[in-house]
């Protein structure tokens, strides 16, 4: 027993790395935190778009009254300029759940990110793909109400029907591989993730269970 015992304890040391790999590992677990650079950059590009937008709307408000007074108002025009509006808030929500998102995914898990909904990459690019798909119904939108040249029009809504289904088929077989990683392996990424944010271990520890499932 004793014997079986030593042998099994001398198979775990022959198997541990030495401390130079397991110095290189943490040191390639820390280099997540360059992230902060991107974040840092989408955060004020959001912030930014979000500023823009919102002196783009007091703008169009008053051009808006100001043309009703003046009885010029053409309520087309004025609905393209509030959509204008819409679409660049739209952009700047782009780019704070992709800085909100790594910020989570690679920093710090954030409750903003689990209340939307974004716990994986594949949540931040489900969460992307949805609001592209939104400002691109709205920027038809603006050249359907100017009808300006119905040719043109019906060109856009091809390219905006072939763009939104190439995104949801994208979307539909992320989603379908995402559901299969969950059955075949459901904690191991919530194991991870503990260790790396509660634990600030970047080394994951690979137990019999994975192994388990890798072999089936």
């Amino acid at each position: 027993m004793n014997n079986s015992k030593i042998n099994h304890d001398t198979e775990e040391n022959n198997n541990k790395p030495s401390a130079v790999v397991s110095g290189i590992g943490a040191w390639l677990g820390r280099t997540r935190f360059v992230v902060l650079i991107a974040v840092a950059a989408v955060m004020l590009i959001a912030l930014s778009l979000f500023l823009l937008g919102t002196v783009e709307a007091f703008r169009s408000i008053w051009n808006a009254w100001d043309k009703m007074f003046s009885g010029q108002l053409n309520a087309a025009y004025l609905t393209v300029e509030f959509l204008e509006v819409v679409t660049v808030m739209m952009k700047a929500v782009v780019f704070y759940l992709i800085g909100v998102g790594l910020f989570s995914l690679f920093i710090s898990p954030l409750n903003v990110t689990v209340a939307l909904g974004v716990l994986t990459l594949s949540d931040l690019e489900e969460k992307i793909i949805n609001v592209i798909v939104v400002i691109l119904s709205v920027t038809f939108l603006q050249h359907f109400i100017l009808w300006v040249d119905p040719l043109q029009t019906m060109y856009n809504a091809a390219s905006l029907a072939m763009v939104v289904i190439a995104l949801m088929l994208f979307q539909h077989i992320r989603q379908r591989v995402k559901e299969v990683q969950k059955k075949e392996s459901p904690n191991i990424q919530a194991k991870a993730q503990k260790e790396m944010f509660e634990k600030d271990e970047e080394k994951h520890h690979i137990t019999d269970d994975e192994i388990k499932v890798d072999e089936d």
